[in-house]
């Protein structure tokens, strides 16, 4: 008489392995979260290098132009002669600014050095095609992965504009070079940033200088601004404590240091290496900590630099 498994049995069978597919499916998504967040580590050391080979092949100052440049594209589709922008420059007016060379495409500053359009790309939570609004399909821009601080190399904003506008050049407290920097090792050049509206950490702008051509500016350093960035918010903008899994990629945040190496920061790590509004001397209002689409964090009083947060180039 021939055996067979009885529907006891099988059940059981069924069980057993839906109880070790429970088990290890978790486990499985982990490993692959945290292979992704190795390949970020090692994308953003390659994009730290090539800034540090950048500063030294122009004596020691980091990129900030302005300009625009034709079929300069970071999306080759729009680089294709088929393409023609509604501006025809690619780079004036209303946009879009496919060709623009300033800090919203900051990365073309150091393709030369990368020769990787997608080494850009946070393999954990960015497509190329991320942004709001589509950034990549109309001006080639790659929001939400990793970010420039602007508040270690300034900015510029000059194509076209008279030499009397406003910002039109912002300078950075530090002179916009490695060199003037206190602690190369522990100032943080690029970082990982969730916002899909800009791939850089606003400037902090003080109210004095709001209209003037050139501009001294200071780093975002204010640590309710990154909590409100990284953790859960109430209504009014204020951090819960609690991580936001949509803004923080496994837990943890990849930053690129001044000197070219790279490491993966817990956002509590990040925060504590970051001054409160009030030892600042900085006044944030909701607008200004939770989604900031500007570059700048404006109407401030001088911040205090007097302060012991080499993350952020302050050293007393």
């Amino acid at each position: 008489m021939k055996k067979a498994f009885t529907l006891i049995e099988l059940l059981v069978v069924i069980a057993i392995i839906a109880i070790l597919a429970a088990i290890l499916f978790p486990v499985f998504a982990q490993a692959k979260a945290a292979a992704k967040k190795t390949a970020a580590l090692s994308n953003q050391k390659q994009i730290s290098t090539s800034m540090f080979l950048y500063s030294g092949d122009y004596d020691d100052v980091y990129p900030r132009n302005d300009g625009c440049a034709p079929r300069s594209s970071l999306n080759s589709a729009l680089n294709a002669a088929s393409y023609t922008p509604p501006n025809t420059d690619g780079c004036s007016g209303a946009g879009p600014y496919p060709y623009r060379l300033n800090h919203y495409a900051w990365q073309k500053w150091v393709l030369p050095y990368t020769k990787n359009v997608q080494l850009f790309e946070h393999p954990g939570r960015q497509r190329l095609d991320s942004g709001t609004p589509a950034q990549w399909s109309t001006n080639g821009q790659l929001m939400g992965g990793f970010a420039l601080n602007l508040g270690v190399t300034g900015a510029v904003n000059t194509y076209l504009r008279a030499d009397t506008a406003a910002g039109r050049l912002r300078n950075s407290i530090f002179g916009g070079n490695q060199t003037a920097l206190p602690d190369v090792a522990g100032a943080m050049l690029l970082f990982e940033f969730s916002n899909p509206l800009i791939n850089y950490a606003p400037v902090v702008l003080q109210a004095a200088e709001s209209s003037s051509p050139s501009q001294t500016v200071y780093p975002a350093a204010v640590r309710e601004f990154w909590a409100s960035n990284f953790f859960k918010t109430d209504a009014s903008c204020n951090s819960t404590g609690v991580i936001d899994a949509t803004r923080v990629f496994n837990d943890s945040i990849v930053v690129g240091f001044a000197d070219g190496h790279a490491k993966s920061l817990k956002p509590q790590d990040f925060l504590g290496r970051t001054p409160t509004a009030a030892e600042y001397g900085v006044t944030l209002n909701a607008s200004q900590k939770c989604g900031i689409s500007s570059g700048t964090i404006a109407g401030q009083p001088t911040p205090n630099t007097a302060l012991n947060y080499p993350f952020w180039g302050f050293t007393n």
